[in-house]
């Protein structure tokens, strides 16, 4: 089993911090913000502040939050301000930022100064900056954990048509595939078929990546994809997700299973993703972290 970097807090604590009224949160794309939203708030937070970036976060959480905060991606200085502006001192990260922009940044003078200290340039490392240069202004970047914990799906969960031995091998085989790529920081996804690797996760995203593999398994489909998380998980900005999303390139790219690591991710749109599966004829199972094999 991996474990939390050393240097970390107790990431996968459910508990939010002590006396914790107003939540920031850092909004990237899909459903996940609105989400965090809505159960920060059912929780008891009394204040929600987000930033939102341009073509990137959905104007619908502007519904959950008391303010929101459009800016670009590589805004720092005025993401910082927005959440000290509004007295918020905790603050999470939601939804994904499409990869490419990372590398399509309007970086201000601050992002500048961050970037041009940084050896290597990924998600990772980029976020992990970002959270000390919130914390010099008094901002804490935590993990969103305490409010998407019951969204995260048990060994056992399964949807969809039952799993064969002949895919469970290929579970097996492509779970250890995924977790050696996410350790060398690659990729948490893979597509293989009968023993065979078919697509990698790289800088594309998963989706592409399950796209191409599909595209690979043949006319007659029937590749398996699995997702994992990356050993030294941070957990306060690398949250892996299933949602309707994911399932639908699945079915476009003919991929019959789809396994997901147990507790460590998070399965959204739960009703569009059990019709997809049952219309789809779609495996999706959860595989358990503490072993090598499902």
């Amino acid at each position: 089993m991996d474990h939390p970097a050393s240097n970390l807090p107790n990431l996968w604590s459910t508990e939010p911090p002590s006396g914790l009224t107003a939540l920031g949160i850092i909004a990237g794309s899909r459903s996940l913000p609105l989400l965090c939203a809505a159960e920060a708030r059912r929780s008891g937070i009394k204040k929600i502040v987000a930033v939102a970036f341009e073509n990137e976060t959905d104007p619908a959480l502007a519904n959950e939050v008391d303010e929101i905060i459009w800016t670009q991606v590589g805004q720092l200085s005025k993401l910082i301000k927005a959440f000290t502006t509004h007295g918020v001192r905790h603050c999470i990260m939601a939804g994904q930022v499409a990869p490419p922009n990372l590398f399509d940044l309007r970086p201000d003078l601050r992002s500048v100064g961050v970037l041009l200290r940084l050896k290597e340039r990924n998600a990772h490392t980029v976020f992990t900056a970002i959270g000390e240069e919130l914390l010099k202004d008094g901002v804490e970047l935590i993990t969103a954990l305490p409010w998407l914990k019951p969204s995260m799906p048990p060994t056992g969960f399964a949807l969809g048509p039952s799993v064969t031995s002949g895919q469970l091998a290929d579970v097996q085989f492509g779970f250890s595939i995924a977790k050696e790529i996410s350790r060398l920081e690659i990729g948490q996804s893979v597509v293989v078929k009968s023993g065979t690797v078919l697509a990698v996760e790289g800088f594309e995203g998963t989706d592409r990546c399950l796209q191409r593999g599909g595209e690979l398994a043949g006319k007659k489909g029937g590749a398996i994809a699995v997702k994992v998380s990356k050993p030294n998980h941070d957990l306060r900005f690398d949250l892996p997700c299933v949602g309707e999303r994911t399932l639908q390139v699945c079915a476009q790219a003919g991929i019959h299973l789809l396994a997901f690591e147990s507790d460590r991710t998070i399965l959204l749109d739960r009703p569009a993703v059990d019709q997809i599966c049952r219309e789809s004829k779609i495996s999706l199972i959860s595989v358990p972290r503490s072993a090598d094999s499902p």
